[in-house]
């Protein structure tokens, strides 16, 4: 997501705050580099054009190219205008006081919703709301059995009415089961078309009606480029909507949608959708997705992440167990395994500041070592995971050919624990100990 946005931002940025001096001429230099990008990354034009001429007029004046660091003010103002651009602070889903909160999904064909009712229904589990999701998709085959699917894996309840009914009386049946069940939260599926028509927008004006929805919320597919715009802007004149969710984000959209979206509708982005897992939903950062455009990174997502998939017991033990020198191939899994959790390295590593893609290239964080190492860790007894010295030669033949590997996956696993157990014992000894540690390097 936004990674040819972000590089050509990281060179902008870069040849700025490199500047001796800052000039109106240098500036505007530089600003028109920020429009080619935008329109590049498939911002609309108009958005582009009144984003750089905001930024200019703020940037050619006295108080900043007389300052001590006027190329790092003018980067500053950058950020200032994306964030705005992008909406200025979070908005979360909004509740009603009278329950269940409604939340219809609209979108075209092929947008994601059905993914994202399931997304959502896992997203408000876990802040302990409890949701119906129902399906008014009574067209393309198969709808109400993909929803009835996604809804069990995400933990939400699910209503399916008589075949052969109305969406009109499948909104408003499936808003009685909520009332009568108690939940939360009503998640409404609905229809969509290939394209904008007639009937997609009178139905959908009608379910709005019917179940008085408190919150409509437009699905838009990322990867739609400029399209997206068009489609924001009529559902918005035609329906009426209270916010954005953005879908496939981790593909090859170039992110312009993001970017054009919430200034065209005068809507806020409440969701990014990251993937098929139903654990792909992030809430939209205004703050955060200006840092991660510009190639500041992302430290509060890194930890959030970090948050999310450690056990806050587990890491207890873990120190306790370093401070003790006890760090044994039992500690090594576990803390793969919550690597694993927090996801692909390389979307990890796309928040640490000044990641750039060329960056990535090098460095190519590879998943398929950590699964490689659980599978040759599970191979070995409880004893040889407690007490590695015993492992010998026959024995590491004996696991590679156990875990599907090579004894040199074997040895470099037991290389790469050494360093961390080495790493683990001078870090009882706090920074002094990490000096000791790299003048052996040197």
């Amino acid at each position: 997501m936004f990674e040819a946005l972000t590089d050509r931002f990281h060179g902008i940025v870069k040849q700025l705050t490199g500047q001796a001096r800052i000039t109106p001429d240098n500036v505007r230099e530089s600003l028109r580099e920020v429009r080619r990008a935008l329109l590049e990354a498939d911002v609309q034009l108009s958005v582009a054009r009144d984003f750089v001429a905001r930024v200019e007029l703020r940037a050619v004046g006295d108080e900043v190219l007389k300052g001590l660091t006027p190329g790092q003010q003018v980067v500053g103002i950058v950020r200032e205008e994306l964030i705005k651009l992008l909406g200025q602070t979070p908005v979360t889903l909004a509740g009603s006081p009278h329950l269940p909160t409604v939340v219809l999904l609209a979108g075209l064909q092929g947008s994601g919703k059905t993914t994202f009712a399931g997304k959502l229904g896992r997203w408000l589990k876990e802040r302990g709301k409890r949701t119906l999701l129902v399906s008014a998709d009574v067209y393309r085959p198969a709808a109400i059995d993909q929803l009835e699917r996604v809804a069990e894996q995400a933990g939400a309840g699910f209503w399916r009415a008589p075949d052969g009914t109305k969406p009109a009386e499948i909104a408003r049946q499936g808003l009685e089961q909520a009332r009568t069940r108690g939940f939360d939260f009503y998640v409404l599926d609905t229809a969509g078309r290939l394209h904008i028509d007639d009937q997609l927008m009178t139905e959908l004006a009608d379910l709005k009606r019917g179940t008085r929805a408190h919150q409509v919320l437009l699905v838009v597919d990322g990867m739609t480029g400029q399209e997206a715009v068009k489609i924001g802007s009529t559902f918005a004149e035609r329906i009426g909507i209270d916010g954005l969710v953005l879908t496939k984000m981790d593909g090859d959209a170039r992110g312009g949608a993001a970017l054009s979206l919430r200034e065209v509708t005068g809507r806020p982005i409440l969701f990014l959708g990251v993937g098929e897992k139903l654990d792909g939903l992030e809430p939209f950062d205004p703050e955060r997705l200006a840092g991660r455009i510009l190639g500041m990174g992302d430290v509060v997502g890194l930890v959030e992440k970090v948050k999310a998939s450690v056990d806050e017991q587990s890491a207890l033990r873990m120190a306790e167990r370093m401070r003790k020198s006890e760090f044994t191939l039992d500690d090594f899994l576990d803390q793969l395994r919550q690597m694993r959790k927090m996801g692909p390295l390389e979307e990890l590593a796309k928040m640490i500041p000044g990641m750039t893609s060329k960056a990535l290239a090098e460095a190519k964080p590879d998943d398929s070592h950590l699964k490689r190492y659980e599978a040759i860790l599970l191979s070995m007894t409880r004893r040889e995971r407690r007490s590695p010295r015993v492992i010998d030669g026959s024995r590491r033949r004996r696991i590679a050919a156990g875990s599907g590997t090579t004894v040199a996956d074997v040895n470099r696993l037991m290389r790469d624990f050494d360093q961390a157990k080495t790493l683990m014992k001078r870090l009882r000894h706090g920074p002094r100990g990490l000096m000791g540690l790299r003048g052996r390097r040197g």
